[in-house]
């Protein structure tokens, strides 16, 4: 059963529990200020919550309308299609774990370099969540990792092969210990058991979810998290204490009775589809007509490519390991990952045809006509291996070049349009190429999902930007310390605000902005109303003192 607030009134209402909604909860309770957290998705505390398999749909699958409330959500749009996470936890409970630093191309995007130098500012926040969510490098490599390997030492590339850094306790196999982070004031931790199963919610609580460090830290500070509840409007009144009010209602229900709290302050926070979509309705509606006409632009996709190897050899074990245990850098734009579900989870088995590229979908739909007709043997073996999740790779291609889409208010829904550069496309020659050669390596037939073959755009589990940074309202919706240009006490500390492409997993560049942006916020009680600048006690009190000598 869902939960109820406490208070009407809070010093500072975050919309969304993922990277930036968790480390705003954290640092803002850490400030003294009365926090609370709302999410849309559910709260999955124990290991019986998550599903044990993608086959388990309604624990798995994030359709509200079919009364499945799971914790991983597909988007399909004209121009791509999007993996994100939904719980509180937010994308933490079904992203891989991993951590990388990006290279210096992004901090020098000529789209926010102009800003501040990026890569010094941020470098102490990296270490600052690194930290916090307890990462390190992955002691172990299995079969996937092992043949990525080779592949960069056949290209000249071996000393770019790289175990990954990731959020995920180490420590003895299937041991449980008292919190090893936080001097025993977190929770209790287990010790990996590389069973793979890091993107279905781990269930042998060794996956340091934000639940367990930024969020389970901020409830001890007194800060309210609240589940299954979707914000649907957000309005500033005049009221010089809490001049805004927060509207919500139950997003697990058919019949949705409304709630509402007053707030200080204002952090939106629920990924780049939820703030986006929120923020152009706000915007639409005149509930906060303020903000900026660049809202929506600016969206990146990572110039993401997802193929899959399915194997023909039973010797070999794709399954085992974390979610990604390697990256290979093939070049200063481009790096490599091999990705894994645990054994049994052979869901996307449903959704894989040949691997091919071409201009158009009929060009593309005859060559997949024409690899089932040329190799029957091999694609029939290949869909009917015995566990698909076991006997494939995933392999996860990722760039860092620059195209970006715009997202818009549809008739129904949310829906894209292309903004600057090329439309994204899973057609990456490169990509195919080392797929192809994984392929060779462990005797596998590559494939694509149906979606991208069908429709010849990208998927990707990384969508970023659409309240973009900037110096001016002009130029962006934000300023570069996340304030909503227009509006005081307003943030924005998510994927949204990512303002040039990252080429990498953005989980931890999402945590350090978010830390960057939450440190000048000054304690509370420093902060005079409708000022953005913290003010000293001192001339608090002699502006109180002015004031009443007037009188």
């Amino acid at each position: 059963m869902a939960q109820t607030t406490k208070n009407k009134e809070y010093d500072f209402v975050i919309i969304g529990s993922g990277f930036g909604g968790s480390v705003s909860a954290y640092r803002l309770s850490q400030k003294g200020y009365k926090v609370l957290v709302i999410e849309k998705g559910k709260w999955f505390k124990n290991a019986d919550d998550f599903p044990k398999s993608n086959w388990n749909l309604w624990k798995w699958l994030w359709l509200p309308t079919f009364k499945m409330f799971g914790l991983f959500k597909m988007t399909i749009f004209r121009h791509a299609t999007i993996f994100s996470g939904v719980g509180v936890g937010g994308g933490s409970l079904v992203y891989a774990n991993t951590l990388p630093v990006p290279k210096a191309p992004f901090f020098k995007s000529k789209s926010w370099a102009h800003l501040a130098n990026w890569e010094k500012e941020l470098k102490p926040h990296y270490q600052t969540a690194l930290k916090m969510v307890g990462a390190a490098r992955n002691p172990r490599l299995f079969d996937g990792d092992k043949v990525l390997r080779e592949i960069a030492v056949s290209h000249g590339h071996e000393k770019s092969f790289e175990h990954t850094n990731v959020a995920v306790y180490f420590g003895k196999e299937g041991e449980t210990v008292k919190d090893p982070y936080f001097k025993g004031e977190g929770p209790t931790r287990t010790g990996c058991t590389f069973c793979g199963g890091c993107m279905l919610g781990c269930q042998h609580n060794a996956k340091n979810t934000l639940d367990k460090n930024y969020l389970y830290l901020a409830q001890k500070l007194g800060c309210e998290i609240i589940a299954e509840r979707e914000v649907v409007d957000v309005q500033r009144r005049e009221n010089n204490a809490h001049p805004y009010e927060i509207t919500f209602h139950r997003s697990t229900a058919y019949f949705k009775k409304k709630e509402a709290v007053r707030a200080a302050g204002v952090v939106f926070a629920g990924g780049v589809l939820g703030t986006n979509a929120l923020l152009l309705k706000l915007k639409e509606k005149k509930s906060l007509p303020n903000i900026s006409d660049q809202l929506g632009f600016g969206i990146r996709t990572n110039s993401e490519s997802l193929l899959g190897v399915t194997t023909e050899r039973r010797d070999i074990d794709f399954s085992k390991g974390i979610a990604i245990g390697s990256i290979l850098d093939v070049d200063k734009d481009t790096h490599l990952e091999v990705v894994r579900y645990p054994e049994g989870s052979g869901f996307f088995r449903t959704a894989m045809v040949p691997a091919v590229m071409g201009s158009n979908i009929f060009i593309r739909l005859g060559k997949v006509f024409w690899m089932y007709l040329r190799h029957p043997i091999k694609y029939i073996r290949a869909f009917f291996v015995p566990d698909w999740a076991k006997y494939t790779q995933i392999m996860l291609f990722m760039q860092s070049l620059d195209s970006t889409l715009r997202l818009k208010r549809g008739l129904f829904r949310l829906k894209t349009a292309l903004d600057k550069g090329p439309a994204p496309t899973s057609s990456i020659p490169m990509a195919h190429k080392l797929a192809e050669e994984f392929g060779e390596k462990t005797k596998g037939t590559v494939h694509s999902l149906s979606i991208e073959v069908l429709t010849g755009l990208a998927t990707t589990a990384h969508i970023l930007g659409g309240t973009c940074m900037g110096a001016s309202p002009q130029e962006g919706v934000i300023d570069s310390r996340n304030r909503v240009f227009g509006y005081d006490n307003m943030y924005v500390c998510d994927g949204s605000m990512i303002s040039a492409n990252i080429g990498v997993n953005p989980s931890l560049t999402i945590m350090a902005l978010t830390e960057r942006a939450m440190s000048f916020v000054p304690a509370k009680g420093k902060i005079v109303s409708g000022s953005r600048k913290p003010v000293a006690k001192k001339t608090i009190a002699k502006k109180k003192a002015a004031v009443k000598k007037k009188k």
